[in-house]
């Protein structure tokens, strides 16, 4: 027996190099130029600020919790509401779940298996007394992973179970993101209902001192003909402000799981986040990224697929036996019965299977190589989005201060051309002018200051979205 375990080793050893035994290597360098060159160079110029601390450079926003970025109470509640009913999130976890009991079953199949089939029959031949046989067998098989069918299995369990974790973490990032963006819409549509409810109230006010004026004979009909027409303007863009507001909270219901109803929320000019922050270093933005984790371990378990399959090219060795209580062994044994053991061990070694192995093979590295092309095109998004969402959120602060100096100077060209109509200085048109291009430059203020909160979502969601 020694012997034959002996020999059995050597033959695990010497098929050992054929690859059924090699180890996945996860990617651990990032291609040159992934992120672009305004990565670099916005890391170098946070190199010195108080967020660039060593551990704020080692994750970064990407690792930054969701309570840390977003303060506002309302939208915490909301995303925390989300969490617990939102039903995609729900399905990724029973993903896991069962990503988890297969790889229990797969860690189980190293242990040998045991049954019990117990048997009895009452046979009688020509009236004679009937004669009671009985059986109480308990029988045992264990295949030994001389070859790694087994062992590969396991892995590529271990990889989909990661991968199971790396997609409910996925779902769980584009979940908050998307809880958010939905909340800061309502802040800006909110902003710019009041904004034109107030712009709707002064051309009220306008209407009347015009036709005032025309009585006093210092403006004609036409002027407030024009005045009314965008007063009634002004009206119907509350109306259309009003109609996209309750559409978005119909959409932020369907994100938390609930039926519509109107939310509480605080105000977009109040809203502050981190001043200071770092975007970490290159590999370890990758490793902050759900996706690009998940599809990384799915070329893990593609690649354990392929040497599972290969591993069908060798033999599989099992050793069984059975013990047990019988009194149908002849003239040896009578009842009450006696111990009856045995033991053998069998080699199958696969020699005509249809092609089926080499086609399994086969299919197995092409998934291989399908999920390596998967993977590189992961990376090649997550530095398409995090170069996107940082320029659009270095845009939006760079015209964040031109539109608030053109808001300002457009306040006050208003005012004026409103005192000079009064005093028959200037026309009706420079007024109406005035004022409708102040409304624009507002409503688009308030859309700048959106579109820098969405981008700095977007940037915390492309760098990976906060761990669990």
């Amino acid at each position: 027996m020694k012997k034959h375990i002996i020999l059995l080793s050597a033959a695990g050893l010497l098929f050992s190099s054929c690859g059924v035994y090699t180890k996945y290597k996860p990617a651990t360098e990032v291609p040159d130029g992934l992120y672009g060159e305004e990565i670099a160079t916005f890391t170098e110029s946070l190199a010195g600020s108080p967020a660039a601390t060593e551990d704020s450079l080692d994750l970064g926003l990407g690792g930054m919790d969701w309570h840390e970025l977003f303060t506002d109470p309302h939208l915490q509640a909301l995303i925390g509401q989300g969490l617990q009913n939102n039903t995609d999130y729900q399905s990724a976890q029973l993903r896991v779940e069962e990503a988890e009991a297969t790889l229990l079953s797969a860690k189980l199949a190293f242990l040998p298996s045991f049954a019990l089939a117990p048997q009895g029959t009452v046979s009688s031949f020509d009236s004679h007394k009937a004669t009671q046989t009985y059986s109480l067998p308990v029988t045992a098989s264990w295949e030994l992973d001389v070859f790694g069918r087994m062992r590969n299995a396991k892995k590529q369990s271990k990889a989909l179970y990661a991968q199971s974790q790396d997609y409910r973490q996925a779902v769980r990032t584009q979940l908050i993101a998307g809880i958010a963006n939905t909340y800061y819409t309502l802040l800006m549509l909110d902003q710019q209902l009041a904004i034109s409810r107030q712009t709707e109230e002064t051309w009220r006010e306008t209407v009347a001192s015009t036709r005032a004026l025309m009585n006093a004979g210092m403006a004609n009909e036409s002027a407030v003909s024009q005045m009314e027409a965008a007063y009634y303007q002004v009206q119907a863009s509350v109306l259309d402000l009003e109609e996209q507001i309750n559409q978005v909270e119909n959409s932020l219901a369907l994100l938390l799981a609930e039926t519509p109803r109107r939310y509480e929320r605080g105000v977009l000019a109040e809203q502050q986040f981190p001043a200071d922050f770092s975007i970490g270093i290159p590999v370890q933005m990758l490793s902050c990224r759900p996706d690009v984790r998940s599809a990384e371990r799915t070329l893990e378990a593609a690649f354990y697929g392929t040497n599972a399959a290969r591993s069908a090219f060798y033999p599989s060795i099992t050793l069984g036996g059975s013990a047990g209580w019988t009194n149908s062994a002849g003239s040896m044994i009578v009842n009450p019965g006696k111990f009856l053991a045995s033991a053998v061990g069998s080699l199958t070694q696969p020699l005509f299977a249809r092609g089926q192995v080499i086609a399994q093979y086969r299919i197995a590295r092409a998934q291989q190589e399908e999920a390596s092309l998967a993977f590189q095109q992961t990376l090649l998004n997550a530095g398409s989005e995090v170069n996107d969402a940082l320029t659009a959120w270095q845009t939006s602060l760079s015209k964040s201060e031109l539109l608030d100096k053109q808001v300002a100077s457009l306040q006050t060209a208003a005012r004026s051309t409103s005192l000079l109509m009064e005093h028959g200085n200037t026309t009706y048109l420079e007024v109406l002018t005035a004022r409708q291009t102040l409304l624009n430059a507002q409503l688009a203020q308030t859309a700048n200051r959106f579109s820098e909160i969405q981008s700095l979502i977007n940037l915390y969601k492309a760098l990976g979205g906060g761990q669990e």
